[in-house]
């Protein structure tokens, strides 16, 4: 009998658990910023970030073009 090697599947692959990996460039400024509330919070820059958007997707307004 030839020796078997077994592999079982993953049972998730990447961004599986609800998270993306997002790339971003921001000015030096804004990471500073975004540094210093991190420390003031003991929060990740991670964190601090993540919390940032979803309070602003929550009260962006979309207006029209020329407004």
């Amino acid at each position: 009998m030839k020796p078997e090697i077994r592999i079982s599947k993953k049972s998730a692959i990447k961004g599986e658990d609800g998270h993306k990996v997002v790339s971003v460039r921001m000015k030096d400024e804004t990471i500073a910023r975004l540094d210093k509330l991190s420390v003031q919070t003991n929060r990740s820059r991670n964190e601090i970030i993540n919390m940032l958007l979803e309070s602003a997707l929550d009260i962006v307004t979309v207006v029209p073009e020329g407004e």
